[in-house]
């Protein structure tokens, strides 16, 4: 094979892939170490609400319908979902996310091996139990909870972050 051959072959499979990969790409963030920082330092002076989910818990999923109706109620309030799932649940994590009309909002996905270190970076105090939901006000003071949290308790600590 001539050189010429080869170099237009190795252009032709590398414009495949890129071609390919535009298709199947995926509205999630990897969530690597440094990235809680990431999330800190692009919301300075706002206030955020970070929860901490996952496909294969059953108060998570319980809990969706009721975050999509305050996302939609408080549009001055960021939302970013964190996924504490492997990649490659990346389907289902994106499905549940659409389901709920929360699919276009900040969306992470847990990108390491040791998920561990990751919610050590995250609160070093949590221990992965789910779903695990955090209030940063302006300061980025937050307030962490572990568990479902019903709509009034929602509503009070949204107040709390947004005055």
């Amino acid at each position: 094979m001539s050189l010429k051959k080869l170099f237009l072959n190795l252009i032709w499979v590398l414009l495949a892939g890129f071609n390919l990969s535009a298709y199947g790409q995926s509205a999630l963030k990897p969530f690597t170490t440094g990235s809680y920082q990431q999330l800190l330092a692009s919301n300075v002076n706002k206030p955020f609400m970070l929860v901490v989910w996952s496909v294969d818990c059953p108060p998570c999923l319980k809990e969706m319908a009721l975050l999509s109706d305050i996302h939609k109620n408080n549009p001055n309030l960021k939302m970013i979902m964190l996924a504490a799932d492997e990649l490659s649940n990346s389907e289902q994590i994106e499905q549940k996310l659409k389901q709920h009309q929360l699919d276009e909002i900040d969306n992470w996905v847990f990108a390491d091996e040791n998920s561990q270190k990751l919610r050590f970076e995250i609160d070093p105090k949590w221990y992965g139990e789910l779903p695990r939901t955090y209030f940063f006000d302006t300061a980025h003071q937050r307030t962490g909870i572990s568990g479902v949290i019903s709509k009034e308790e929602y509503q009070v600590l949204i107040a709390k972050i947004l005055k």
